[in-house]
């Protein structure tokens, strides 16, 4: 497997794990068995991309510097987990994956540039990458011209399908609007304070929020404050919040900025010992940064949560950290980062094809399931949106959470009726 743009800290990782490697389980996933004979590459590949006989190639793009590093680093370590468990299985139509890597650097117009490398230049089969809604965005159009194929893996709000991505993380009806029925039937909230990052995945998240809150739960949203994204000055919102006296901060802070956040609520003596706060944007990646004990008692609102206690999670994490250390934490993001590596292989493998139309094709006949997700189970639903559940997490002062709420399986509908 080769690399470019890798950080050090990678580097470092990458040879300790050659000097001390042991084989990782290969059956986590799909029980497909390696191809006994290797299709000519003439067949398998008619479109120009970077297949030979042996390999094929693909991308990673993901912020490895920056304030969406905190978040966006589990998601690349778990990319490259899946596909080196493929190879470990013998790779995709007799072909070993190689990487690509390239950094995002929490930049918009970087991701850009970077996606139309790797398609243009590079000529890679797929694209596991992005984060925010941001990024998504920029990067949008370069797969939409040239036909590339990218897995997102982050919760975003809806309101988006391409032909050309495969969403693996939530939409606002398996997050949001679960999320806020939960906190309203359960601590019956009836007022509630909007606070985000200042970009358009929170933005447009409260909107869907605020239609929920106001026409369908029947409560009132008393203060809604927006600030830039990696901005660590809180102090003027936390006072608004202190006069409002909402029951519930409905919370979607991104990055960096959560360090400054929580910590920040706790020296004012905002605690989950006096008030409800549910957030829809920190998963164990933001906790690791922030400090269990600045957010204890508080809620997340996610599908998957390290803590959850099933077998393929248990083997999940057991891999995951034999790969990338044992003070490694896995976030929901990481877990849905993990699944587009196997989503793609099974796309392919069933195309006969590394195509993009033609994975594309097998991908929206709708019947695609990983049972063996370490969420569970999830299922790739015609719109390209998965079939998952919701939960809500409470988390501990160690950094993991408690799951206290799992809805049942949810269709993915990224365009709800009234919240468009």
């Amino acid at each position: 497997m080769k690399y470019s743009g890798f950080s050090k800290r990678h580097n470092e990782l990458r040879r300790h794990i050659l000097k001390g490697f042991m084989a990782l389980p290969a059956a986590i996933f799909l029980s497909t068995s390696c191809i006994a004979a290797t299709p000519p590459t003439s067949e398998i590949s008619t479109t120009g991309l970077a297949v030979t006989d042996d390999t094929v190639t693909v991308g990673i793009l993901h912020s490895l510097t920056g304030t969406m590093a905190i978040s966006e680093t589990g998601a690349q370590e778990a990319e490259k987990l899946a596909i080196k468990q493929i190879n470990d299985m013998g790779g995709i139509l007799g072909r070993k994956i190689e990487v690509i890597q390239e950094d995002g650097a929490s930049d918009w117009p970087t991701f850009a540039e970077k996606s139309r490398k790797l398609l243009v230049q590079d000529k890679v089969a797929a694209v596991f990458g992005a984060w925010t809604s941001a990024s998504r965005k920029a990067v949008l159009p370069v797969f939409e011209k040239e036909n590339g194929l990218l897995y997102y893996p982050t919760f975003y709000e809806g309101l988006e399908q391409s032909k050309n991505v495969i969403y693996t993380g939530q939409e606002a009806t398996q997050q949001i609007l679960d999320g806020l029925n939960w906190v309203a039937k359960e601590k019956k909230a009836k007022t509630f304070y909007l606070i985000g990052s200042d970009y358009i995945w929170p933005r447009t998240s409260m909107k869907i929020a605020r239609k929920h809150i106001e026409k369908v739960l029947g409560g009132k949203v008393v203060g809604e404050e927006y600030k830039p994204l990696g901005d660590t000055q809180f102090g003027s919102v936390i006072n608004k919040i202190r006069l409002k006296k909402p029951d519930v901060i409905y919370a979607a802070v991104v990055g960096g900025s959560n360090v400054a956040w929580f910590k920040q609520l706790k020296a004012a003596g905002i605690t989950s010992k006096k008030q409800t706060l549910l957030t829809i944007s920190v998963t164990e990646d933001e906790v690791l940064g922030i400090g269990g004990e600045n957010l204890e008692g508080f809620y997340s609102i996610m599908k998957y949560f390290q803590s959850q206690d099933n077998e393929n999670n248990k083997k999940f994490v057991a891999a995951f950290k034999e790969m990338w250390g044992d003070d490694s934490v896995i976030g929901d993001v990481t877990q849905a980062a993990y699944l587009g590596p196997w989503l793609w292989k099974a796309a392919v493998e069933r195309a006969g094809s590394f195509d993009v139309d033609k994975v594309v094709a097998e991908s929206e006949k709708g019947d695609i399931e990983l049972t063996t997700a370490p969420e569970g189970y999830v299922k790739l639903h015609k719109n390209h949106h998965l079939w998952s559940k919701a939960r809500v997490g409470q988390w501990k002062k160690d950094g993991q959470a408690t799951v206290v709420y799992t809805s049942e399986l949810i269709e993915p509908d990224p365009f709800p009726a009234g919240y468009q």
